[in-house]
C-alpha cells in the first residue's frame, strides 16, 4: 500500500468513525497536557510503515495524559483480504487483556471481604483440592501445599497453558482441551486430571490460573462470570463494545485475525475456528476470552489509572489498585516462562507481577525507555495497553496478528515516552 493510499484511508476513518468515538472521552491538543504535537506524529509515521511494509493489516493506537485523549488514530485496512479501511469501532480479540478485567473483578470481590490472598482455593473450587507435580522424572507427586488466592493471580499457582509440544506437562494440557470444555465447571473437572507443572509458590509461569480465577468469580458472586462483568464493570465504565460472544448485529465490525508466514514474508488470514469460538459462547474464559473495541479497553485503563474510578462510576477502591500493581512475586521468583509476556524478548530482566499485570521494577534493565511502576498486559494477537502512573498516561493498541515477530509494542512506547515535553 502506498503512502498516499495510506493517508486515504486515514481520512476516510477520521470520515467514518471518529467524531463519535473521540467524544466517549474529553480530547484537547497535546500541548495542553504536556506533549509535544510534532512528536506525537512518530506514533502515525511508525504504524503507517507497518501497514506500508504489508508487517500488519492495520492498527489503532490511543494515548491519553491526565485523563485527556491526545491521540487516536486507525491506519489501514479490516485485513490483509479485506481492504475496507479499519475504523476506530473495529472489534478486536482482545485475548489474554482479558486478565487484567478478570482480575478486577476478583479484587471487586476482595474488597467485599469474600475471599483472603492467603486462602487456598480450593475452598471456592474443590475439585482442585488434590493436586499432584510431575517431576523431572517424570513421575507425580503430591503438590507440597494448596495454591493460594495470591498464587493464583500472580501466575505462581504451578498451571501451564500447554504451549510447550516438548513438554510432557504440557502436552497432557494440549491433549486435555481443558479450555474446550463446555463451561468453567467442567473446565475445573479436566484441570483436577492434570499434574501442575510446578509446586505451587515456586515459579512464575503463564497459565490457565485465570481461568480459574474467573470460576472463582462465578461462585462468590452467584452470577455466571459474563452477566457479572457486565454488572459490575461493562456497563459502569460503559464499555457497550466488549463481551464474550459477538452479537449478531455487531458482527460485521469484528476484524479478521492473521499469522505470519514466515516462509513467503506475508501475512495469512485465519481460517473459521479464528471466528467461531465468539458465537454463542459458553465458556467463559476470564484469561483469554473477550472481544472489544480499544475505546472500551481506554476507558477501563483509565478508570485503573484514576485510582479505580472513572465518570463518578468507582469499580474499586483507589487502595485496591495501589496492592494490584505492587510487585507481588518474592524475590526469588522471576517473569521467566513461556507465553503472553510484554517484557519479554528483550533478554533482560526488570519486571515483576501485580495481581493481574505485569510491572517495570527496573526501567535500564527493561531496555526500554518507562517508569518504575508501569503497569501492563497484551494478548496473543498483538493488543496492548499500559498506564504509566509517574507520567500519568495511558496507551491502547491494537492489531490482529498472532505471535508477532515484530517490535511494534516497544516502538511504541519509545514513540509516546519521547513526546513528554513537560507536567
Amino acid at each position: 500500500m502506498s503512502r498516499l493510499s495510506i493517508a486515504m484511508v486515514t481520512a476516510a476513518v477520521a470520515l467514518m468513525a471518529g467524531q463519535s468515538l473521540a467524544a466517549a472521552l474529553e480530547t484537547v491538543k497535546p500541548r495542553q497536557v504536556g506533549m509535544s504535537d510534532a512528536r506525537l506524529e512518530q506514533i502515525s509515521s511508525i504504524t503507517r510503515g507497518y501497514v506500508e511494509e504489508g508487517r500488519i493489516a492495520g492498527v489503532i493506537t490511543m494515548v491519553a495524559r491526565h485523563g485527556k485523549l491526545v491521540h487516536f488514530e486507525a491506519v489501514g485496512s479490516r485485513g490483509v483480504d479485506d481492504d475496507r479501511p479499519l475504523t476506530k469501532d473495529a472489534l478486536f480479540r482482545i485475548y489474554s487483556m482479558t486478565k487484567p478485567i478478570t482480575a478486577v473483578a476478583a479484587m471487586q470481590l476482595y474488597e467485599r471481604g469474600l475471599f483472603q490472598l492467603s486462602d487456598p482455593i480450593s475452598r471456592f473450587v474443590p475439585e482442585l483440592s488434590e493436586l499432584t507435580v510431575q517431576n523431572g522424572n517424570g513421575e507425580t507427586e503430591p503438590a507440597s501445599g494448596p495454591i493460594t488466592m495470591q498464587q493464583l493471580l500472580t501466575h505462581t499457582a504451578g498451571f501451564s497453558y500447554g504451549f510447550d509440544p516438548e513438554d510432557p506437562v504440557d502436552q497432557q494440557y494440549r491433549e486435555s482441551r481443558a479450555l474446550g470444555a463446555g463451561n468453567l465447571d467442567e473446565f475445573a473437572e479436566v484441570l483436577a486430571g492434570l499434574p501442575l507443572k510446578y509446586h505451587p509458590g515456586t515459579q512464575w509461569h503463564y497459565s490457565v490460573a485465570v481461568d480459574v480465577t474467573g470460576l472463582i468469580v462465578e461462585r462468590l458472586s452467584g452470577q455466571p462470570l459474563d452477566e457479572y462483568l457486565k454488572e459490575h464493570i461493562f456497563d459502569p465504565l460503559g464499555m457497550t463494545d466488549t463481551f464474550f460472544s459477538v452479537p449478531e448485529n455487531k458482527w460485521d465490525r469484528f476484524l479478521p485475525n492473521h499469522r505470519w508466514d514466515r516462509q513467503a514474508g506475508a501475512l495469512r488470514t485465519l481460517g473459521p475456528e479464528s471466528w467461531d469460538r465468539f458465537r454463542d459462547v459458553t465458556l467463559f474464559s476470564g484469561g483469554g476470552g473477550l472481544v472489544g473495541t480499544a475505546m472500551d479497553y481506554m476507558r477501563f485503563a483509565e478508570m485503573l489509572r484514576n485510582g479505580g474510578s472513572l465518570d463518578g462510576n468507582r469499580i474499586l477502591s483507589p487502595r485496591t489498585v495501589e496492592f494490584m500493581t505492587l510487585n507481588h512475586l518474592p524475590a526469588s521468583i522471576s517473569t521467566g516462562g513461556s507465553g503472553e509476556n510484554p517484557g519479554r524478548g528483550n533478554g533482560r530482566d526488570g519486571f515483576g507481577f501485580g495481581l493481574g499485570f505485569g510491572l517495570v521494577t527496573d526501567v535500564a534493565a527493561s531496555g526500554v525507555m518507562g517508569s518504575v511502576g508501569e503497569y501492563s498486559w497484551g494478548g496473543a494477537a498483538g493488543t496492548i495497553f499500559w498506564v504509566d502512573p509517574v507520567q500519568d498516561f495511558v496507551v491502547v493498541a491494537m492489531i490482529q496478528l498472532m505471535g508477532s515477530p515484530w517490535p511494534l509494542r516497544s516502538e511504541l512506547k519509545v514513540a509516546v515516552n519521547q513526546a513528554i515535553v513537560g507536567d
